[in-house]
């Protein structure tokens, strides 16, 4: 009788403890997403910047041509 005790304690102990650290996890996650949600990742630069590329919206391209700068530039 004293074994079946035993063992219903410590499972009572490991969900305790496991459900303990899934709440602590769950808070932290939830810090962490507070804490980075205003974080700008897309500030404007500060200084002598200047513009590298710029749209070219005059000119008509083919889709095949879009297609190729899409697969060489990613764009």
């Amino acid at each position: 009788m004293k074994s079946w005790m035993e063992l219903l304690y410590n499972t009572c102990k490991v969900f305790v403890l496991f459900t303990g650290f899934t709440v602590l996890f769950y808070y932290g996650m939830i810090w962490v997403h507070k804490e980075y949600e205003s974080y700008q990742r897309y500030e404007e630069p500060k200084g002598a910047a200047i513009k590298v590329m710029s749209m070219q919206i005059d000119e008509e391209k083919t889709w095949l041509q879009r297609l190729l700068m899409f697969y060489q530039n990613g764009e």
